[in-house]
């Protein structure tokens, strides 16, 4: 295995839900629609829901401050939906593949 270092600013948010289900699954494709959104604006590399349903995962390039403005703007967000933690951190080491996809 190779490996990269393709140091990077990247930032991983955390969403938890902090409304019912029926309430984040109502807002849901809004969310989705914001997801796309932001990945062909070349902002968020990846996105998923928590395997306990309690929350979502985003990765985005860039500075924790102009990330979590952008973050910020999720309707998941704007509804109070959910809180956001922003963990910012630069992309040291990668697989080979993984730092050619951040090149």
């Amino acid at each position: 295995m190779s490996i990269a270092r393709p140091n990077q600013p990247l930032v991983l948010t955390l969403l938890t839900y902090v409304k019912p289900i029926e309430e984040i699954d109502a807002l849901r494709p809004r969310h989705l629609e914001w997801i796309s959104a932001r990945i062909a604006a070349g902002e968020v590399l990846l996105a998923g829901r928590r395997d306990s349903a309690s929350g979502g995962v985003l990765l985005y390039r860039g500075s924790a401050d102009a990330v979590e403005a952008i973050a910020r703007t999720d309707p998941y967000i704007t509804e109070g939906a959910a809180t956001l933690e922003v963990v910012g951190f630069t992309a040291a080491v990668a697989s080979a593949e993984v730092g050619a996809l951040l090149a």
